[in-house]
C-alpha cells in the first residue's frame, strides 16, 4: 500500500488522516497492536498515543473515561483484547468473556462521547460458525452455533461488531470492523499453554531442537485446515481500510489460501530446524475443521497481501530466536 494514500484520503465524516493525526492505538504491545505502531511509524505519522496495561486498564471504565478526556484521540485503532488459543479459550471462558466486553464497551463509549473522528475494531474469524461454507464470507455471521471451544471469546467479539453498528446507526459514529483470519509474527504469544497454534508449535520444535528430542506429540489429529497471515499484512491492510473504508458491514482479512495443521507443523519443523519425528494425539480436539476467510471484498477495495507463510514463517521464527537470545543474556547480566 503506498503510504500518501492514508496520509490524503478522506473518511466519511471528511475528516483527512494526516502525519499531526492524535492515534491511539490500544493494545500496542501485542500481536496486531505492535504491528499497527510499526506500519504507522514507517510511514511517519507523528502524534501516537499508546498506553500500557499498567498505565491504563481499559477494563476500567473510569481510568478510560479519563484517558480519553486527557488526550483526545482523532482515530482509533482497537487492538487491545484478551486472546489465547485452545486450551485458554476452553479453560477461562468467563475471564475471555468478560474482559473482552469491558474493553471494548468501555473504548466504543469514550471514543463516541470524545467526538472520535475514526475507530477500527479488530475482530476475529470465530465470530464465524463452525460448519460455516467455505470459503467464509462475510455474510456467514450469526447463520449456524460457534465452535464450542471459543464460544466465550465469539461472543465476545460478534457484540462488539454489533457495537460499533449501533453507534453508528444511533449516534452516527465512524466506526468499522475487521476480521483477521489467524495472525502470527513478531510479539506472538509463545506461552507454553495459552498460546495459538502457530506460535505454540515454534516454540514446542526450537525446545525440541535444543533438547535433541527424538519426537514430538502434537494435539488432534493434524487435519484441520487453517488461514494464516502476518501481522504486519494485517496492519497494512487495517491503515488501508482506516483510509479507505467508510461502511458498516466487517471487512475480512485474509491470505486467500490454507493449509493442513500436519502440514503447517512441517513446515515450521523445516525452518526451526528440528529433525524428529512427528506424532499426532488425536484424542485432543481439532477445533473448527476449516477456516478459510472470503476476502473479496478487500480485495476489490485494492489491497493485496504480500508476505507468504514460509517467508513469515523465517521471519517470526528469527525474532523469537533473537528475542531469547536477547532475554538469556540480559538475564546472565
Amino acid at each position: 500500500m503506498d503510504g500518501e494514500a492514508v496520509l490524503t484520503k478522506k473518511t466519511q465524516a471528511g475528516t483527512i488522516l494526516h502525519p499531526d493525526s492524535r492515534i491511539y492505538v490500544a493494545g500496542h504491545r501485542g500481536l496486531a497492536g505492535s504491528a499497527i505502531l510499526r506500519a504507522l511509524e514507517t510511514r511517519d505519522f507523528r502524534n501516537l498515543i499508546v498506553r500500557t496495561h499498567a498505565e491504563l486498564d481499559l477494563t476500567d471504565a473510569t481510568a478510560t473515561q479519563a484517558f480519553f478526556v486527557q488526550e483526545r484521540p482523532e482515530f482509533v485503532f482497537l487492538a487491545a483484547a484478551k486472546v489465547g488459543g485452545i486450551h485458554a479459550n476452553n479453560t477461562f471462558p468467563a475471564d475471555f468473556l468478560r474482559e473482552n466486553l469491558l474493553i471494548q464497551t468501555h473504548v466504543f463509549h469514550e471514543a463516541w462521547r470524545s467526538e472520535v473522528k475514526k475507530l477500527l475494531f479488530l475482530g476475529s474469524t470465530c465470530i464465524y460458525p463452525k460448519f460455516a461454507p467455505q470459503p467464509i464470507g462475510e455474510s456467514a455471521l450469526l447463520t449456524g452455533k460457534l465452535e464450542p471451544t471459543n464460544e466465550a471469546y465469539a461472543i465476545a467479539k460478534i457484540a462488539g461488531i454489533k457495537a460499533c453498528e449501533a453507534y453508528r446507526r444511533q449516534h452516527g459514529a465512524n466506526f468499522i470492523a475487521v476480521m483477521p483470519t489467524n495472525l502470527y509474527g513478531p510479539n506472538d504469544n509463545f506461552h507454553r499453554e495459552h498460546s495459538h497454534v502457530l506460535p505454540a508449535l515454534i516454540r514446542r520444535f526450537h525446545e525440541a531442537k535444543r533438547e535433541s528430542a527424538l519426537e514430538v506429540v502434537l494435539w488432534g489429529s493434524g487435519t484441520p485446515k487453517r488461514e494464516f497471515i502476518h501481522s504486519d499484512d494485517l496492519a497494512d491492510a487495517c491503515l488501508f481500510l482506516m483510509a479507505h473504508y467508510d461502511d458498516s458491514e466487517i471487512v475480512n482479512v485474509g491470505w486467500g489460501q490454507d493449509c493442513t495443521i500436519r502440514e503447517l507443523a512441517e513446515m515450521i519443523a523445516e525452518v526451526v530446524g528440528y529433525k524428529g519425528k512427528l506424532a499426532w494425539d488425536p484424542s485432543k480436539p481439532d477445533g473448527t475443521p476449516r477456516k478459510l476467510l472470503d476476502s473479496t471484498k478487500l480485495t476489490k477495495l485494492g489491497w493485496q497481501p504480500s508476505i507468504p507463510l514460509r517467508k513469515g514463517l523465517e521471519r517470526t521464527y528469527r525474532w523469537y530466536a533473537d528475542e531469547l537470545q536477547h532475554s538469556s543474556l540480559s538475564a546472565a547480566l
